[in-house]
C-alpha cells in the first residue's frame, strides 16, 4: 500500500488552494478540529448501526449509510431539517438525478460534542464564505458480497464545493486505493488511507476522485469512513425545486 503524501499543518490551507488537495494526518485532523484522537476514536461506534443503502443499482449488498444536513453560519452548527440526498447526473452518473432519502444520523450522534467539534473545524480550512451548506455522510463498505465498491460510480466530482473523505476504520480488507486527478490537467496521485482518521481534503472544482473496491483479507472485512461535503451556495436540489 502506498502512504498518503501527508500535508505539514501550517501548509494545509496553501495546498488545498494552490494544488486542489490536502491530506491530513490524524495529528493534524485532532489539531485542527480541537478534538483528541481518543475523543474521536469514540465516534466509530455509530458505524456500527447503519442501514444498508437501498439505491445501489448495481445490485449490491455492500454499503450502509446515513445522512444528515447542516448550515454552518459565522462560526455556528445548525443542524438542517432532514432531507434527501440530491446530485445531478453531471456530477453522478449511476446515482444522479434522483431524490435519495436515507436514515438521519442517530440523535446521540448529533449531539456528540466531538462530532461537532469535527464539523466546525474543518469549516476553518475553507476561509472563502462564512457560511456553508454541509451534508455528513458515514458509510460502511463490506465484502459480504465477496468485494465491496466506495465509489459505484468510478472517478467523479460532487458539485460541492470542497469535499471531505475521512478514514474512520479499516478491518480485514485489503484494496481501497484512494485516487485523485487533475479536472483540468494531467497529474493524478494514488496512496491508500491506512490509519483511523486520516483526511483527505479536495477541492472540488479541481479534483476528481474515486477509490478502488476492496476485498476481504479473510472471510470478511469492512472499510468505514465519513463524507463530509461544503457548498456555500446552498445545498443541491432537483431542478424542479429550484424553479420554485
Amino acid at each position: 500500500m502506498l502512504a498518503p503524501p501527508f500535508t505539514p499543518f501550517e501548509q494545509l490551507q496553501h495546498s488545498l488552494q494552490d494544488r486542489g488537495y490536502a491530506v491530513l494526518s490524524p495529528d493534524s485532523l485532532s489539531q485542527l478540529v480541537k478534538a483528541h484522537l481518543g475523543d474521536l476514536q469514540n465516534l466509530k461506534s455509530y458505524w456500527n448501526n447503519l442501514p444498508r443503502d437501498p439505491y445501489l443499482k448495481d445490485g449490491g449488498r455492500y454499503r450502509f449509510r446515513r445522512h444528515g444536513s447542516y448550515v454552518i453560519n459565522s462560526g455556528q452548527v445548525e443542524l438542517a431539517p432532514h432531507r434527501a440526498h440530491w446530485q445531478s447526473v453531471d456530477y453522478n452518473a449511476l446515482h444522479g438525478g434522483i431524490e435519495r432519502w436515507f436514515e438521519p444520523l442517530e440523535p446521540a450522534l448529533q449531539a456528540n460534542q466531538n462530532w461537532q467539534k469535527l464539523m466546525l473545524g474543518i469549516s476553518y480550512l475553507f476561509p472563502d464564505s462564512p457560511r456553508w451548506f454541509v451534508e455528513a455522510h458515514p458509510f460502511r463498505i463490506d465484502t459480504s458480497d465477496g468485494i465491496g465498491r466506495p465509489t459505484p460510480e468510478g472517478a467523479h466530482r460532487d458539485g460541492v464545493d470542497y469535499v471531505v473523505v475521512i478514514l474512520v476504520d479499516r478491518v480485514g480488507v485489503k484494496g481501497g486505493e484512494t485516487r485523485i486527478f487533475e479536472a483540468q490537467g494531467s497529474i493524478g496521485l494514488r496512496f491508500t488511507l491506512q490509519d483511523s482518521w486520516t483526511a483527505l481534503v479536495l477541492n472540488d472544482a479541481k479534483m476528481i476522485h474515486e477509490t478502488t473496491p476492496i476485498q476481504p483479507i479473510g472471510s470478511y472485512g469492512y472499510r468505514d469512513t465519513l463524507v463530509v461535503t461544503f457548498r456555500h451556495n446552498g445545498f443541491q436540489e432537483p431542478p424542479h425545486r429550484q424553479d420554485q
